[in-house]
Protein backbone atom coordinates (compact mmCIF):
# COMPACT_ATOMS: atom_id res chain seq x y z
CA UNK A 1 0.00 0.00 0.00
CA UNK A 2 2.76 2.36 0.83
CA UNK A 3 3.97 1.69 -2.64
CA UNK A 4 0.89 2.73 -4.38
CA UNK A 5 0.40 6.03 -2.02
CA UNK A 6 3.81 7.32 -2.90
CA UNK A 7 2.23 7.67 -6.29
CA UNK A 8 -1.44 8.47 -5.47
CA UNK A 9 -0.42 11.18 -3.44
CA UNK A 10 1.22 13.11 -6.23
CA UNK A 11 -0.35 16.02 -8.11
CA UNK A 12 -1.63 15.65 -11.48
CA UNK A 13 1.55 18.19 -13.01
CA UNK A 14 4.50 15.80 -11.10
CA UNK A 15 2.44 12.75 -12.23
CA UNK A 16 2.05 13.56 -15.91
CA UNK A 17 6.02 14.98 -15.53
CA UNK A 18 6.88 11.41 -14.42
CA UNK A 19 5.20 9.28 -16.59
CA UNK A 20 5.54 10.80 -19.82
CA UNK A 21 8.83 9.76 -20.50
CA UNK A 22 7.44 5.96 -19.97
CA UNK A 23 4.08 6.85 -22.07
CA UNK A 24 6.47 7.80 -25.15
CA UNK A 25 8.01 5.00 -24.98
CA UNK A 26 5.68 2.29 -24.94
CA UNK A 27 4.13 4.53 -28.09
CA UNK A 28 7.60 3.40 -30.10
CA UNK A 29 7.55 0.03 -28.11
CA UNK A 30 3.87 -0.72 -29.70
CA UNK A 31 3.54 1.62 -32.65
CA UNK A 32 5.90 0.74 -36.16
CA UNK A 33 7.96 2.86 -38.24
CA UNK A 34 10.81 5.50 -38.05
CA UNK A 35 8.82 8.36 -37.37
CA UNK A 36 7.19 7.15 -34.94
CA UNK A 37 10.97 6.44 -33.15
CA UNK A 38 12.49 9.81 -34.48
CA UNK A 39 9.16 11.60 -32.55
CA UNK A 40 9.77 9.77 -29.05
CA UNK A 41 12.93 10.26 -29.08
CA UNK A 42 12.94 13.85 -29.49
CA UNK A 43 9.78 14.40 -27.07
CA UNK A 44 12.41 12.85 -24.67
CA UNK A 45 14.75 14.96 -25.19
CA UNK A 46 12.19 17.78 -24.25
CA UNK A 47 11.35 15.26 -21.09
CA UNK A 48 14.90 15.26 -19.88
CA UNK A 49 15.02 18.59 -18.28
CA UNK A 50 11.84 17.81 -16.13
CA UNK A 51 12.90 14.72 -14.95
CA UNK A 52 14.65 16.03 -12.14
CA UNK A 53 14.29 12.36 -10.48
CA UNK A 54 17.38 11.33 -12.95
CA UNK A 55 19.52 13.08 -9.84
CA UNK A 56 22.30 13.89 -11.58
CA UNK A 57 24.52 17.58 -12.47
CA UNK A 58 23.17 19.99 -15.60
CA UNK A 59 25.81 19.03 -17.39
CA UNK A 60 25.01 15.26 -16.79
CA UNK A 61 21.49 15.95 -17.60
CA UNK A 62 22.30 17.91 -21.23
CA UNK A 63 24.31 15.29 -21.83
CA UNK A 64 20.60 12.97 -21.92
CA UNK A 65 19.34 15.44 -23.87
CA UNK A 66 21.99 15.25 -26.58
CA UNK A 67 22.20 11.71 -27.13
CA UNK A 68 18.53 11.70 -27.45
CA UNK A 69 18.44 14.20 -29.80
CA UNK A 70 21.06 11.82 -31.33
CA UNK A 71 18.95 8.90 -31.36
CA UNK A 72 16.09 10.88 -33.28
CA UNK A 73 18.57 11.89 -36.40
CA UNK A 74 19.28 8.25 -36.08
CA UNK A 75 16.37 6.34 -36.06
CA UNK A 76 14.56 8.50 -38.36
CA UNK A 77 17.23 8.36 -41.19
CA UNK A 78 16.15 6.41 -44.60
CA UNK A 79 18.47 5.33 -47.08
CA UNK A 80 17.54 5.07 -50.32
CA UNK A 81 19.72 1.66 -50.80
CA UNK A 82 18.30 -0.17 -47.20
CA UNK A 83 15.22 -2.20 -47.20
CA UNK A 84 12.02 -0.83 -45.78
CA UNK A 85 10.60 -3.95 -44.47
CA UNK A 86 12.77 -7.49 -43.91
CA UNK A 87 13.77 -9.19 -46.98
CA UNK A 88 13.97 -12.56 -45.40
CA UNK A 89 10.28 -14.54 -45.13
CA UNK A 90 8.85 -13.18 -41.68
CA UNK A 91 7.80 -17.11 -40.77
CA UNK A 92 7.53 -17.64 -37.07
CA UNK A 93 7.47 -13.27 -36.80
CA UNK A 94 4.28 -13.56 -34.59
CA UNK A 95 5.45 -16.29 -32.07
CA UNK A 96 8.58 -14.59 -31.59
CA UNK A 97 7.08 -11.70 -30.81
CA UNK A 98 4.73 -13.16 -28.33
CA UNK A 99 7.19 -14.87 -26.49
CA UNK A 100 9.67 -11.90 -25.97
CA UNK A 101 6.76 -9.61 -25.39
CA UNK A 102 5.90 -11.93 -22.47
CA UNK A 103 9.80 -12.77 -21.44
CA UNK A 104 9.96 -8.61 -21.14
CA UNK A 105 6.68 -8.48 -19.26
CA UNK A 106 7.50 -10.85 -16.89
CA UNK A 107 10.77 -9.35 -16.01
CA UNK A 108 9.43 -5.92 -15.96
CA UNK A 109 6.51 -7.37 -13.84
CA UNK A 110 9.61 -9.15 -11.18
CA UNK A 111 11.52 -6.36 -10.97
CA UNK A 112 8.20 -3.67 -10.14
CA UNK A 113 7.34 -6.42 -7.32
CA UNK A 114 10.61 -6.22 -6.34
CA UNK A 115 11.01 -2.54 -5.83
CA UNK A 116 7.09 -2.84 -4.27
CA UNK A 117 8.56 -5.11 -1.52
CA UNK A 118 11.49 -2.60 0.00
CA UNK A 119 11.00 -0.41 2.49
CA UNK A 120 11.69 2.56 0.38
CA UNK A 121 10.39 5.79 1.21
CA UNK A 122 7.98 7.70 -0.76
CA UNK A 123 10.33 9.45 -2.94
CA UNK A 124 13.01 6.57 -3.49
CA UNK A 125 10.49 4.10 -4.34
CA UNK A 126 8.54 6.01 -7.29
CA UNK A 127 12.23 6.79 -8.62
CA UNK A 128 13.38 3.07 -8.68
CA UNK A 129 10.00 2.04 -9.83
CA UNK A 130 10.57 4.30 -12.36
CA UNK A 131 13.33 3.55 -13.52
CA UNK A 132 12.25 0.07 -13.70
CA UNK A 133 9.59 0.59 -15.80
CA UNK A 134 11.71 2.46 -18.23
CA UNK A 135 14.14 -0.34 -18.71
CA UNK A 136 11.27 -2.72 -19.20
CA UNK A 137 10.05 -0.73 -21.95
CA UNK A 138 13.55 -0.74 -23.91
CA UNK A 139 14.03 -4.39 -22.88
CA UNK A 140 10.53 -4.45 -24.51
CA UNK A 141 11.47 -2.34 -27.65
CA UNK A 142 14.46 -4.68 -28.23
CA UNK A 143 12.51 -7.46 -28.30
CA UNK A 144 9.35 -6.82 -30.48
CA UNK A 145 10.94 -4.46 -33.31
CA UNK A 146 13.44 -5.84 -35.01
CA UNK A 147 15.70 -3.24 -36.88
CA UNK A 148 19.19 -2.22 -35.99
CA UNK A 149 19.23 1.48 -36.45
CA UNK A 150 16.57 2.12 -34.03
CA UNK A 151 17.49 -0.23 -31.98
CA UNK A 152 19.66 2.78 -30.71
CA UNK A 153 15.90 3.91 -28.89
CA UNK A 154 16.02 0.94 -26.82
CA UNK A 155 19.63 1.04 -25.85
CA UNK A 156 19.10 4.68 -24.84
CA UNK A 157 16.14 3.69 -22.92
CA UNK A 158 17.30 1.19 -21.19
CA UNK A 159 20.88 3.19 -20.44
CA UNK A 160 17.73 6.23 -19.00
CA UNK A 161 15.96 3.75 -16.42
CA UNK A 162 19.75 2.47 -14.90
CA UNK A 163 20.25 6.06 -14.73
CA UNK A 164 17.37 7.04 -13.02
CA UNK A 165 18.35 3.65 -10.71
CA UNK A 166 21.95 5.45 -10.56
CA UNK A 167 20.38 8.30 -8.67
CA UNK A 168 18.46 6.32 -6.44
CA UNK A 169 21.95 4.19 -5.06
CA UNK A 170 23.70 7.53 -5.19
CA UNK A 171 21.41 8.99 -3.34
CA UNK A 172 21.83 6.19 -0.62
CA UNK A 173 25.34 6.51 -0.14
CA UNK A 174 27.98 8.80 1.66
CA UNK A 175 28.78 11.61 -0.06
CA UNK A 176 32.72 10.80 0.37
CA UNK A 177 32.34 7.71 -1.42
CA UNK A 178 30.14 8.65 -4.19
CA UNK A 179 32.09 7.90 -7.93
CA UNK A 180 32.22 10.25 -10.52
CA UNK A 181 29.02 10.80 -12.15
CA UNK A 182 28.50 10.43 -15.97
CA UNK A 183 29.43 6.43 -16.24
CA UNK A 184 26.05 5.54 -17.19
CA UNK A 185 25.37 8.07 -19.76
CA UNK A 186 28.89 7.17 -21.50
CA UNK A 187 28.25 3.49 -21.05
CA UNK A 188 25.04 4.01 -23.17
CA UNK A 189 25.94 6.31 -25.83
CA UNK A 190 28.95 3.92 -26.75
CA UNK A 191 26.27 1.26 -26.98
CA UNK A 192 24.08 3.92 -28.94
CA UNK A 193 26.91 4.38 -31.60
CA UNK A 194 27.89 1.16 -32.15
CA UNK A 195 24.13 0.28 -32.72
CA UNK A 196 24.36 3.14 -35.55
CA UNK A 197 28.21 1.86 -36.67
CA UNK A 198 26.28 -1.72 -36.78
CA UNK A 199 23.21 -0.75 -38.94
CA UNK A 200 24.99 1.53 -41.07
CA UNK A 201 27.45 -1.51 -42.14
CA UNK A 202 24.66 -3.72 -42.60
CA UNK A 203 22.47 -1.28 -44.79
CA UNK A 204 25.83 -0.73 -46.95
CA UNK A 205 26.76 -4.07 -47.09
CA UNK A 206 23.33 -5.99 -47.14
CA UNK A 207 20.99 -3.32 -48.04
CA UNK A 208 19.03 -3.98 -44.98
CA UNK A 209 19.07 -3.16 -40.89
CA UNK A 210 16.74 -5.64 -40.14
CA UNK A 211 17.49 -8.14 -37.53
CA UNK A 212 15.64 -10.60 -38.92
CA UNK A 213 18.00 -10.11 -42.51
CA UNK A 214 21.34 -11.56 -40.44
CA UNK A 215 22.77 -13.83 -42.39
CA UNK A 216 23.86 -15.53 -39.11
CA UNK A 217 20.19 -15.33 -37.38
CA UNK A 218 18.73 -17.50 -40.25
CA UNK A 219 17.82 -21.07 -39.40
Amino acid sequence: MRFLDSWTELSLFDLVRLLAPAVFLAAAVFLPGRRVARWTAFLLALAIPWLRELGTSALIAGGWVALWLLVAWQAGVVKVSAASRPLAATRGTLETGAVGFLLALSVLALLVAAVARQDLGPEDGRRASLGVLIVGLGLLHLMLRRHGRRATLAFAALGLGLQVLDGVARGAQVPATLPVQGAVLLGTALAVVLAVRIASNRELHTGSAWISDAHDLHD
